[in-house]
């Protein structure tokens, strides 16, 4: 049977030679791993006690790597291409991308500096979530990331009134409900939907490309739904 709990420890002597480091201890009945960042004061720790061992494993909220930038970048690009330097460069302030527990985080210098005021075990959420990394490294974008793809979104699709109370519930868009979408729109191209009234209700991934879109039966599907705001009511348990 194992037992978990939490806990905010301070961690001595980490390694400044290199980005991570380790600190190993071992006896005839414990075993201490510890992984962290190095000069940072103040981590959170989690606790598995099994069977004559205990193991802790340190989670920090951290910059993402180069591979998860990338990763992240082209998810990003297929819905707001070369804009994704304006939610880099701000005229309000620097913004940055932080990693904590698989989820992505958008949030100003500012505020990060206030989170480091907070022990990493109480830390449920800060700035806006953009999305998560899966088990196998994919990512996957949130409904919380539609405020900022919007304003920048290059490639739109509107649904007809009828139409949108279907979108909310999780179903694609069919060529019956399809109100208008942006000229020159590609094929698997992500677009952001709107209703008639210009009010972003989520994001997809176009079916056809435009010239397909006006030929095609009325039941035939023109944009895989990815995600929308009905998502605040069906999974307000998982967002964050």
């Amino acid at each position: 049977m194992c037992h978990s709990f939490a806990l905010t420890a301070h961690v001595p002597q980490l390694c400044t030679h290199c980005a991570c480091a380790t600190v190993l201890r071992q006896c005839s009945h414990v075993l201490y791993t510890v992984l962290a960042a190095p000069l940072i004061p103040c981590v959170s720790l989690f606790l598995s006690i099994s069977a004559g061992s205990l193991i802790i494993n340190l989670v920090i909220m951290r910059p993402l790597t180069d591979e998860e930038t990338k990763t992240m970048f082209e998810k990003l690009s297929k819905y707001i291409g070369e804009n994704i330097k304006l939610l880099i460069d701000r005229p309000d302030g620097t913004y940055c991308f932080r990693l904590h527990h698989d989820r992505v985080y958008y949030i100003s210098e500012k505020m990060l500096k206030m989170a480091t005021n907070i022990s990493r075990d109480k830390l449920v959420s800060v700035g806006t979530c953009f999305g998560k990394f899966t088990k196998t490294q994919k990512f996957r974008l949130h409904i919380t990331a539609l405020d900022f793809l919007a304003p920048y979104a290059k490639y739109k699709v509107w649904v007809k009134p009828g139409a949108e109370q279907s979108y909310l519930y999780g179903n694609h868009i069919m060529k019956s409900g399809l109100g208008r979408i942006t000229e020159n729109t590609a094929q698997y191209q992500g677009v952001v939907v709107y209703s008639m009234a210009d009010v972003p209700l989520g994001f997809g991934v176009a079916a056809k490309n435009t010239q397909e879109c006006r030929k095609v039966d009325p039941m035939s599907i023109v944009v895989f739904h990815q995600a929308d705001v009905g998502e605040y009511i069906r999974c307000e348990d998982t967002l964050t």
